[in-house]
């Protein structure tokens, strides 16, 4: 699931950054992404230390980037 759902998020962050319009993205979703991955990355320090933290670092720094633009672009959607 982390490789695949994560797989969408470079897409999604290079369109953002070309296109420089946020139209149809929810700071509320990212922003709830963002806590779930960061709860992953908890569990996997605390109960479960493997490699996979790794996954979930990298998706929430994609995440992180596109919630920055849509932060820094919203005025254009």
């Amino acid at each position: 699931m982390l490789i695949c759902f994560g797989a969408s998020w470079p897409f999604a962050v290079i369109k953002t950054y070309k296109t420089k319009n946020v139209k149809g993205k929810s700071i509320i979703f990212l922003s709830l992404v963002i806590i779930g991955y960061l709860c992953g990355m908890m569990h996997k320090i605390l109960y479960n230390p493997d490699a996979v933290i790794w996954l979930y670092a990298l998706n929430c720094l994609l995440v992180s980037a596109d919630m920055v633009m849509w932060f820094k672009y919203r005025k254009n959607a």
